[in-house]
């Protein structure tokens, strides 16, 4: 007999064109942002196995449009609660429609909320938001982590993500592709500035600095359309931990994402 899993996530889309994850546990289901239109959401949650109906509530990372496109329908449509700091609040609010205060929520940052069965920790990060935060989720000893948008990352926020057993994490970009690519200059400088991105060689180092003997899954996310491809990004991934002597393959693996498709319900 296998133990039970502490959580069980799947992350419906990641990408530049709209991020959300789902994760439960015995006693709670929740979404973390909802990027995408309502009915793309709800035919994510639908291809793992799941509903609207079932979810306890959305946090909210932060106000960009591919973080909360859908947060207020899902919010009014199926009554559901939604978690952000003070700042994301205002910022978020003329662009999500009316949600019922009842339903609205704070989770600021650098707290540890408890969900039912489930501790969530929040933790600031460097992105050109009102007040971005990511979350750590506990349970049974086990962790995950998501942090798909910073331009850099701090000794702080590496001391509390360190040796989750997944992860999460930004590969945004390759760096000569964003150079030569089409965008304006000020894009590009956005993005590679200490509040834009973490591209594919800069996660990847992070990567080798809070990596555990827990960890056992990194997933790639946030990857550019126009600047990175999956295969390039899983391959800065790899070669660098294992030039830093990490097993690759055989301690963790490294696993993609994609912007229209869910990963499988995955365990941990």
């Amino acid at each position: 007999m296998g133990e039970t899993p502490s959580f069980k996530v799947s992350i419906l889309a990641s990408g530049s064109t709209g991020n959300s994850l789902y994760i439960e546990t015995d006693k709670k289901k929740l979404l973390v942002d909802a990027g995408l239109s309502g009915k793309k959401v709800t035919n994510l949650l639908q291809q793992i196995g799941h509903s609207p109906e079932e979810l306890d509530g959305i946090l909210v990372t932060h106000e960009h449009r591919d973080h909360i496109h859908g947060v207020g329908v899902l919010a009014r449509k199926y009554h559901l609660d939604v978690f952000a700091n003070e700042k994301t609040w205002q910022a978020m609010a003329p662009l999500i429609g009316e949600v019922k205060n009842e339903q609205k929520h704070l989770f600021e940052m650098e707290a540890i909320k408890t969900f039912g069965d489930m501790d969530i920790e929040s933790f600031g990060v460097s992105h050109d938001a009102a007040q971005p935060q990511f979350y750590r989720f506990h349970r049974n000893g086990k962790s995950f982590v998501m942090l798909t948008d910073t331009g850099y990352c701090s000794d702080r926020v590496r001391g509390i993500i360190r040796n989750a057993d997944a992860y999460l994490f930004e590969s945004n970009h390759d760096i000569e592709m964003l150079r030569m690519g089409s965008y304006p200059w000020s894009t590009k400088q956005r993005i590679l500035g200490d509040k834009g991105h973490l591209s594919n060689e800069d996660g990847a180092l992070v990567m080798t600095d809070i990596i555990g003997n827990k960890t056992k899954k990194i997933f790639l996310g946030h990857l550019s359309k126009e600047n990175n491809f999956k295969e390039l990004a899983h391959m800065t991934m790899e070669n660098t931990l294992m030039e830093h002597g990490l097993g690759v393959n055989h301690d963790f693996v490294v696993c993609d994402t994609d912007p229209e498709l869910p990963t499988e319900l995955f365990a941990i």
